[in-house]
């Protein structure tokens, strides 16, 4: 998590107002990934490449929960 909490403040100067929080979502999936004990590069290696054709509503099944469901 200190990489994480050290990250907040310099993501603050990331570019862009909407850069920020964007650029701050990647380490909070990948701790949670971490966190569940679910392969990190496994879990976005799935989710990554149709990311950008997925529908807002279907967002909910790309959490590390719910990529841990449907990976027993």
């Amino acid at each position: 998590m200190l990489p994480v909490a050290t990250g907040r403040k310099n993501w603050i100067y990331i570019g862009s107002q909407q850069a920020g929080p964007r650029v701050a979502a990647i380490p909070s999936v990948i701790e949670s990934c971490r966190r569940m004990k679910v392969p990190v590069r496994d879990s976005l290696g799935d989710i990554l490449p149709g990311l950008a054709n997925t529908s807002i509503q279907r967002l909910a099944k790309l959490t590390p929960t719910a990529w841990v469901a449907n990976h027993p």
